[in-house]
């Protein structure tokens, strides 16, 4: 704190010699100058003091028969009055000033951490959805608001912070990869799901966990079959049903089926020939827009530009609205040029494999495969037919509650017209046929 007022006040280094050194430093002490950072250099000794400590010196200096002179000039007070001399210099360091309080109240880098499930992308589209975004005001950032919509609108998010640190918004979030089940398999009363399929095929593997079975090993379903239904029937001792117990539907099902893939590719092909021709350049931006300095007009007439830009930052998280960086631009001319056979079959087996690859990532398991590659002078063809088995299943809520009371509604007037029946025609028909079949014997 001492020496931040020290400087505020403004003091010198000076150099000191003469008759006696010492009894100036004692007059010092007498009259309340203040002096630090003695050191001695033999024939003369350097100390700092401060401005009005110097001016009062003077009286002193002549009654010891010592001299002194400035060796160094340090504080605010001298800093300036260099300044004044330099006015272009103050006015850019006052606009430098001004443009870094104008921009530390707006937005300029977004950090989205804790992400694994969600990409960053969709994140950022959500935030642009939601208004916020890159050079806004902080001012018009609802952080709760935020948080809370962020939890609500993505299930998988179950914690959110948003900061704003410097000109840096931090978003934190922390996601719930497992999904909630019951662990009895059994939910409330009168819901349920189904297992349902997703694509046509046949039944290669099926085990039940929880749930009623609706079709079995080697059957063949449809898109929108029901595999497995969520409602279990509870019998009466006269094997009717007296109710449906609802519960979750689980089970491991794999369907079989056929599919084929064909993947046509051209023996000729264009290729960029780069010429060697270049030029590089420089740019600034500030927000959206781009400055290239070093180039005017570009003289080639195809050409790639490649480079690489950075945004200014001035402290950890003090990001500012300015970039910088360098391009290069390369002329190029495109040739024609034909595949070798042993390109073409390079690339088809890397179009194989990139078949194979999407099928894994989708959980498709490959069974069996005939894989034909027909050559002709203009191109090849790879043409694949493959068993596939997936678990092509996927859950909806279930109907069969829903259908049991809509056919027992609708059932309720002929049970009682078919009641009547029974009761009045067979009965006549019966006493007619009594009284009639001993007279036939």
């Amino acid at each position: 704190m001492l020496h931040w007022v020290q400087y505020i006040r403004g003091y010198v280094t000076i150099k000191v010699w003469g008759y006696s050194t010492e009894r100036l430093l004692n007059l010092c002490g007498n009259h309340d100058i203040l002096v630090w950072d003695i050191v001695n250099h033999g024939e003369y000794d350097t100390m700092n003091i401060s401005v009005r400590g110097f001016f009062a010196l003077k009286p002193l200096l002549k009654k010891t028969g010592t001299r002194a002179a400035i060796v160094r000039k340090y504080g605010l007070p001298f800093f300036m009055s260099k300044m004044q001399k330099r006015k272009m210099f103050v006015a850019g360091l006052l606009c430098c000033l001004l443009f870094w309080m104008l921009t530390a109240g707006y937005i300029w880098n977004i950090e989205i951490v804790g992400n694994y499930v969600l990409t960053e992308d969709v994140l950022l589209d959500y935030l642009e959805e939601k208004e916020v975004h890159v050079a806004m005001k902080k001012s018009r950032l609802q952080i709760e608001e935020l948080e809370k919509a962020l939890r609500e609108d993505y299930d998988v998010i179950t914690w959110t912070s948003v900061q704003i640190k410097g000109t840096t918004l931090c978003i934190y979030i922390k996601e719930n990869e497992m999904p909630e089940y019951d662990q009895t398999g059994q939910g409330d009363e009168g819901t349920g799901t189904d297992l349902i399929a997703t694509r046509s095929g046949v039944v290669s593997y099926i085990i039940t966990r929880s749930g009623v079975p609706q079709v079995a090993l080697g059957d063949t379903v449809e898109k929108g079959d029901v595999l497995i239904s969520g409602a279990v029937p509870v019998y009466n001792e006269d094997t009717t049903v007296r109710k449906y117990q609802m519960v979750q539907a689980d089970a491991d099902i794999l369907l079989r089926y056929t599919e084929s893939v064909s993947v046509k590719k051209d023996i000729l092909y264009e290729e960029k020939c780069y010429s060697g021709r270049q030029k590089k350049m420089f740019m600034v931006g500030i927000n959206d827009r781009e400055w290239n300095l070093g180039l005017g007009r570009i003289p080639y007439g195809e050409y790639d530009i490649s480079g690489e830009k950075k945004q200014v930052r001035l402290l950890d998280r003090l990001y500012l609205p300015v970039f910088y960086g360098s391009k290069t631009v390369q002329e190029y001319e495109m040739v024609q040029r034909n595949h070798t056979e042993e390109e073409m079959n390079a690339l088809m087996q890397e179009e194989w494999r990139k078949i194979i690859t999407t099928l894994e990532e989708k959980g498709v398991q490959i069974t069996e495969k005939n894989v034909t590659i027909k050559k002709t002078d203009a191109d090849w063809v790879l043409h694949a037919r493959m068993e596939l088995e997936e678990a092509a299943v996927q859950t909806a809520p279930s109907k069969t509650v829903a259908e049991e009371e809509t056919s027992t509604e609708e059932g309720e007037q002929p049970a009682e017209e078919g009641q009547q029946a029974t009761e009045e025609q067979p009965a006549e028909e019966g006493q007619q046929a009594t009284e009639e079949q001993p007279v036939e014997d």
